[in-house]
């Protein structure tokens, strides 16, 4: 699944290629991967700019505007597990089409020529989890700030204080005595909690800062949860500058792969030597998913 350095990568590529086109035209092939219905969404998109692309959490966000410089609402992306969005130039020529199918797009818009020729946004999506949400403008009902989602995300990461950090995975108040028994991954996979982190960079991160997937939050002193946020926020930099990982389906906009994959020194690594020390890494279930740990550099 694409997590933040992938869909900041998205963003970044996608802004210089659609930012200030209007979107002239919208075909659904699949009408299960828009929200809401046709008509609605076509309603609330179409005629509008792309006034800037940008992220929150694991969505990405195309801010609209209508006439006059007015909020014209947002398109909201999920991309969950094999989601893509491309941009593609449009050559108005037959080939177009053919180009287009090759991609498999779910939903493609079609946005006004800048100067340099015409563009299609495509969102395309092989296990069709994704979604692609469009909002009214403002903030009341049907706007963004009233989607649960979107409403409920926790913090930026790369936005946070260490202090703010500590805050997160161990608030006080009443809910903190839950909060502090839970295991330290499934606290980082909680896009309630801290927005964007998932099952990848939580690896790698917890492996930078010699931690197990299963401590228990709650029993992490200041200084290992400093050291954690300091690799969390290390992983995320240097993924966002390796253009994301490409294990699978992941794409920029220009279709491009990353490559932080070539750098993992956990994930997907159960049963290998660890880069460290030679110690051969263990898989464990955390929260449902698949963690990887070396079991002498990682301790709880």
């Amino acid at each position: 699944m694409p997590e933040l350095p992938e869909v900041e990568t998205i963003a970044r590529t996608l802004a210089g290629e659609v930012e200030s086109r209007l979107i002239l035209g919208v075909d659904v092939l699949d009408q299960s991967a828009i929200v809401p219905d046709l008509d609605a969404f076509r309603a609330l998109v179409l005629g509008r700019r792309i006034a800037r692309v940008d992220r929150r959490g694991k969505l990405l966000l195309l801010h609209l505007q209508a006439g006059g410089g007015k909020d014209g609402g947002t398109i909201a992306v999920h991309l969950r597990m094999t989601g893509r969005v491309l941009a593609l130039p449009s050559t108005k020529e037959p080939a177009d089409a053919d180009a287009l199918s090759a991609h498999r797009p779910r939903v493609i818009l079609t946005l006004s020529d800048r100067g340099q020729g015409g563009m299609f946004l495509l969102f395309a999506d092989v296990r069709r989890f994704g979604r692609m949400h469009a909002f009214a403008p403002g903030v009341g009902p049907g706007s963004i700030d009233c989607w649960p989602f979107y409403r409920d995300l926790g913090p930026e990461p790369l936005l946070l204080s260490a202090q703010d950090f500590r805050a997160c995975l161990a608030p006080s108040g009443q809910s903190s005595g839950k909060k502090s028994r839970a295991r330290i991954k499934a606290l980082l996979l909680n896009q309630g909690v801290i927005a964007g982190i998932g099952n990848i960079y939580a690896d790698e991160a917890l492996f930078r800062a010699g931690i197990r997937p299963d401590a228990v939050a709650g029993g992490l002193s200041v200084r290992r949860l400093d050291r954690l946020f300091a690799a969390i926020r290390s992983v995320l930099t240097q993924a966002i500058a390796e253009n994301g990982s490409s294990i699978r389906d992941y794409r920029d906009a220009h279709g491009d792969a990353g490559a932080f994959q070539n750098h993992f020194r956990a994930y997907g690594r159960g049963g290998e030597k660890c880069l460290d020390c030679g110690a051969v890494m263990r898989s464990m279930r955390v929260a449902g998913r698949t963690s990887t740990f070396c079991p002498h550099c990682q301790t709880s």
